[in-house]
């Protein structure tokens, strides 16, 4: 089946002795238009053929598993399945007798009879002597003569003879009396034959003069028979009618009546193409048929002129749909085996490719009622610049479907009415017999979709977009993996797919962002193992959007030592390119960011949907493993790993809500969390190093990608020194070997394009400039394309002596071999350089107005005599200069034209063969690397956080935090991160100053045998809960069980000890315990026993217990809160067992 797309109306191709079908359409003309012409074949008894006799007349075996739509299992049926039948084939024709058309029907479509005996006799004798029934194939009144046309329409609707003599009834009540009368000696309804009970119905959907309510009433009926398993996988010729029934109900054509009621059968036949998919035959549908119901439900949904509910419906209906569809692939994986790759490349070298291409702008093309022929409808602009259809309240239900290639409208009507009025016979089923559905259709339909993404297509609306996003977003979720195995879909997913997704989240449209965001964040979910390069450009995107470009406001109460180690700026930004040289176009900051060059500013709401994204991908376990293994280890490729970190850490502060959502620092500190987590989770498992990369060459290349960021840097400075302190580190082999300084400029990314222009157009680096040339292969290229790919590596400076030594060099490289024909030699080559680069000024300087441009004619003559006293030829001059017209020469990443992220992205895919696969990491064995490169920023934010926050729910999270931080950094002998944590602890607990606690005016109250010093530690510690709770995660959390590990930290843990011992919060038997001798503590300065005083003094009392101290100049007495927040701090410290730490450590 071909198709062809931006077509208005499709067909099937026609076979021999086969069935053709039209159209989904409405007939519009007033009056009986004929569908065909009445057949006078009658259809054998089919269940005596299959010896149904045999059998008892039990109706359908309820215990039949099939699968249904939206359920499991089977409905029961509570009457006799035949008699169900029978009741649906007398419920249509009721409903057609009602009609005016069908009101003079015979006897025999009411009784079920046989309406012509002749014709009946003459079956009977065929089926007797084992003949094939002929099957009369005859056109409608459209494509014949005036007087034939007439004889057919008296005797095709059942019309009465002068002499009441019954004419032959109308061949649609015909096939239900034929029906009916072979049901009677069918004694088991799975015998019976599919084709034959399907026929009269398909009649009924495919007929132009039927309403839409008897169209509908034939669609429930055939739902009823797949809900109620009357037809079952061994139900006979099954695949036959599920083509049969495809066909048909994706070329439904009925007349038009109120909206509802053609929407309503427009729901139906969605339905029913759910149910057809999902049940018993589904399996046996062919690629043409899949592609067609797959057109219909897209036709559906993408036009404007139908209800919003049917688009709706449609689109949930597609998602149903492309669930099953894209489970095949599973499915034939399996009967594949190893060889997906031979069965993809079967499948696109198919003589027959699949053409899917459903309607979506919105022109139909519908009967006229003036005079029969078919007319395209008025196109209207809707609001969001997609094309709506001017006859909307008329055609409801007409869909827009393309026609075959080269086929006129007029043919196009005219097949539209051929029809068999008999099921189809064993050898017309030998015909049409078809293979089940696979990869041809699955891909076909996968492209579609993927067209409609299409960002910059004026045909295609952001509804459009976004319907075809929900429904990719199923399929990937169904079938991601599988896709990624096929090349074919693989391609489809690597190049237009992500090319599409990461323009569209761009979007100002936050329904279209959404909705890109959460099919990009499936998209790498289930393929990222084949999107390497891609991945990286999209998350580039996303983290240069977020990352903030301000500084940490100072909070009052929080020292700023505490968030150290947040990054200022992810490390994927670099510095504008120059834009010295006059020989390019340099967009402003502003436009690239419009172009989705760069990341910009953009709304809070889009923020945040960004930030969600980024969220549900580190979600999964191994997700930041695997960007620190295949970029943060890799030296041409971003430190993905430490910004995503970076990213989440500073937009976790409370001040990202000020540029964002207030909901976006809770999802950023969740997301850090949850990595802390997993590779905490991962600590217990047994290392597993086979198939993964060594940790040690990963070390040893994250210090080459060290040592050549900063090399880089050095060379942007100063050319000379980059390369010395590169070649003192080994990255190049020798500083004087010009051949390896031009292979290592060549290779790497991370020097200035303009800088190295200018470096290789000095005088003194002829050499360097010879071999830097000599890497290239300009093998069967024009002039143009050979000095295109040239100065994609470098920016062509400015000065016009330099340019010449460039020029020059490239005349030599390009004749080096053998010289191109056409071309007189170097001399040639070095004019017509020069004249290329002229013309790429002329062309694309914004200060030359239009009317001064270089035309051919003068770039022409200014060649003339210079191919070696000759003229170039005339075509491969026209060529240079359309090449240059339309595609200016310059660094891809100042491109000023809406294809600058066309540029980009064929630079991507050219690097996506050498980046290789990504590296899929279900292992702990990178953790302890990837921690340590990232532990910075998780402390800062984790201290920030208890010092800020305000609700209680954030505390318990942030105390997990820090103790799955020490357990890792202890695990991995990560010292310094866990010296860091025991330092931001002792800070936040406030026992740990720089200055001692003053001591003088300690007082100790007792009552009884009990007694208790009352001290300025102790009542600022017991006053404060942050204090109170940092000082217990520090000793129950992060010192407990790690005490081998801590090195710096001691002295931080020794100080509060000190400061605890001092203020009488530890046991004075603490040192006799550590085998020390006793140490002596300050006597206390006043000793109150409240055991003295009466119980109420009343004020009175307390007053003048004041006045006392105070004239005899002792401290006051601690009052009630004091005592209470000094009995809360003692409290705290036992909790603490900070004796029992003390004598582990010793």
């Amino acid at each position: 089946m071909a198709f062809e797309q931006n077509q208005t109306t499709t067909v099937l191709p026609p076979k021999e002795d086969a069935t053709q079908y039209g159209p989904v359409q409405s007939s519009f003309a007033s009056g009986p238009v004929p569908d065909s012409a009445p057949k006078s074949l009658e259809v054998p008894n089919i269940s005596t053929r299959l010896g149904a006799e045999t059998h008892q007349r039990n109706g359908v075996d309820h215990q039949t598993k099939f699968p249904t739509m939206h359920r499991e299992g089977t409905i029961s049926v509570a009457i006799d399945a035949v008699a169900l039948i029978t009741t649906e084939c007398i419920t249509v024709t009721s409903a057609m007798r009602k009609h005016a058309r069908w009101a003079h029907s015979s006897v025999s479509a009411i009784l079920g009879g046989s309406p012509s005996p002749s014709k009946s006799r003459e079956a009977i004798r065929q089926f007797r002597n084992n003949e094939e029934p002929k099957v009369h194939i005859e056109m409608s009144s459209r494509g014949m003569g005036a007087a034939q046309s007439d004889f057919l329409l008296g005797s095709r609707w059942g019309l009465r003879g002068k002499k009441g003599k019954s004419l032959q009834d109308d061949p649609l009540i015909a096939a239900f009396a034929r029906l009916r009368n072979d049901l009677r000696h069918c004694t088991d309804i799975k015998t019976f034959d599919i084709p034959a009970l399907l026929h009269p119905f398909l009649q009924v959907i495919r007929s132009s003069s039927t309403s839409a309510s008897i169209t509908s009433l034939a669609l429930v009926a055939i739902t009823k028979f797949f809900a109620y398993s009357l037809i079952s996988r061994e139900s006979p010729r099954l695949a036959l009618g599920m083509q049969l029934l495809s066909a048909a109900i994706t070329h439904c054509r009925f007349e038009a009546s109120d909206s509802a009621a053609d929407e309503t059968v427009l729901l139906r036949i969605l339905k029913l193409m759910e149910g057809i998919l999902s049940g018993p035959g589904g399996e046996l549908l062919g690629d043409d048929s899949v592609c067609e119901m797959m057109e219909t439900g897209l036709s559906m949904c993408c036009q404007l002129r139908l209800s919003e509910l049917l688009r709706r419906s449609a689109e949930m209906s597609m998602s149903s749909m492309c669930q099953v569809v894209f489970e095949r692939l599973k499915t034939l994986e399996v009967e594949a085996g190893d060889n997906v790759e031979a069965m993809d490349a079967e499948s696109r070298d198919s003589q027959n490719p699949l053409k899917l291409a459903p309607s979506v702008d919105g022109t139909s093309v519908m009967p006229n009622a003036e005079n029969g022929e078919l007319k395209p409808t008025a196109k209207v602009d809707d609001e969001d610049g997609t094309h709506g259809s001017a006859e909307g309240n008329l055609g409801s239900t007409s869909l827009d479907l393309p026609r075959k290639p080269g086929e006129s409208v007029a043919q196009r009507a005219s097949a539209s009415a051929v029809e068999l009025s008999q099921p189809p016979t064993t050898s017309t089923e030998e015909l049409i017999s078809i293979k089940p559905y696979g990869l041809p259709s699955i891909r076909e339909l996968f492209r579609v979709l993927v067209d409609l993404l299409q960002p910059h297509s004026k045909q295609h609306g952001d509804g459009m977009r976004v319907m075809a996003l929900r429904i990719i977003d199923v399929a990937l979720e169904v079938a991601g993996p599988s896709i990624a195995r096929h090349p074919s879909l693989a391609m489809l997913a690597k190049d237009d797919l992500c090319r599409h997704l990461f323009q569209l989240v761009r979007s100002e449209n936050m329904t279209v962002l959404n909705e890109s965001l959460r099919v990009a964040g499936t998209l790498l979910h289930t393929c990222r193992g084949v999107l390497k390069l891609q991945q990286e450009l999209f998350l580039s995107y996303l983290v240069a959007c977020l990352h903030p470009r301000v500084e940490i406001p100072t909070e009052p109460g929080i020292d700023p030592t505490l968030y150290e180690g947040i990054p200022d700026a992810p490390k994927l930004v670099r510095p504008p390119a120059s834009s010295n040289s006059g020989r390019a176009t340099p967009v402003p900051v502003k436009d690239r960011q419009k172009l989705g060059m760069e990341g910009g500013s953009r709304k809070p709401d889009a923020r945040e949907a960004m930030v969600e994204s980024i969220g549900a991908l580190s979600r999964i376990p191994s997700y930041l493993v695997e960007l620190f293994v295949n970029y943060d280890c890799e030296v041409d490729r971003a430190d993905l790993c430490e910004d995503m970190i970076g990213l989440l850490a500073r937009n976790a502060f409370p001040d990202a809500a000020t540029w964002s959502t207030t909901n976006v620092p809770a999802l950023c500190l969740d997301a850090l969390l949850g990595y802390v987590q997993f590779i905490a989770d991962r600590l217990p498992l047994d290392p597993r190093q086979e198939g993964y990369p060594d940790p040690e060459s990963l070390r040893n290349q994250r210090t080459r990608k060290k040592i050549v960021i900063r090399g880089a840097a050095k060379f942007n400075e100063h050319p000379r020194s980059g390369i010395a302190y590169l070649a003192s580190h080994g990255i190049i082999t020798n500083p004087d070997d010009v051949h390896a300084v031009a292979t290592f400029l060549r290779g790497t990314t991370r020097i200035s394009k303009s800088v190295l222009g200018d470096f290789l157009s000095k005088k003194a680096n002829d050499q360097l400039l010879r071999a830097f040339m000599g890497l290239f292969d300009f093998n069967n290229k024009r002039v143009d394309e050979a000095l295109r790919e040239l100065l994609n590596s470098f920016r062509l400076p400015g000065e016009a002596p330099l340019i010449e030594r460039i020029v020059e060099e490239f005349s030599e490289k390009y004749c080096s071999g053998a010289t191109p024909e056409g071309i007189a030699g170097k001399d040639a080559v070095h004019v017509l350089a020069y004249a290329i680069i002229i013309l790429n000024t002329d062309q694309h300087n914004p200060s030359v107005k239009d009317e001064k441009r270089m035309t051919y004619t003068d770039f022409a003559r200014n060649l003339r005599g210079v191919n070696g006293g000759g003229n170039f030829e005339p075509q491969y001059l026209q060529q240079i200069y359309d090449s240059i017209r339309t595609n200016e020469i310059i660094l891809p990443e100042e491109h000023n034209t809406t294809r600058a992220f066309d540029y980009a992205w064929e630079e991507l895919l050219m690097k996506t063969q050498s980046a290789g696969d990504l590296v899929l990491c279900d292992t702990n064995i990178f953790d302890a690397d990837m921690f340590q490169a990232t532990w910075r920023p998780i402390v800062a934010t984790l201290s920030y956080v208890f010092m800020s926050a305000s609700e209680d729910v954030v505390f318990p999270r942030i105390n997990a935090g820090f103790l799955q931080c020490a357990q890792i950094a202890a695990t991995y002998s990560v010292t310094e991160a866990l010296d860091r944590i025991v330092y931001c602890m002792s800070s936040i607990s406030t026992v740990a100053p720089d200055r001692p606690w003053n001591t003088a005016l300690n007082t100790k109250v007792q009552r009884g045998k009990e007694s208790v010093m009352v001290s300025e530690l102790a009542v600022k510690l017991g006053g404060n809960f942050r204090a109170k709770l940092a000082t217990y995660v520090l000793f129950q959390y992060v010192v407990r069980g790690n005490v081998k590990e801590i090195r710096n930290g001691w002295k931080h843990i020794v100080r509060i000890w000190l400061n605890l011992f001092a203020n009488s919060l530890i046991s004075p038997s603490l040192s006799t315990r550590l085998g020390l001798d006793p140490i002596p503590l300050q006597t206390p300065t006043h000793i109150i026993d409240r055991d003295d005083k009466p119980a109420d003094g009343g004020f009175i009392s307390s007053f003048f217990s004041t006045i006392s101290s105070y004239t005899a100049d002792d401290p006051p007495e601690p009052s009630e809160e004091e005592l209470e927040y000094t009995m809360t701090t003692v409290d705290c410290v036992n909790n603490c067992h900070i004796e029992d730490l003390l004598l582990e450590a010793t």
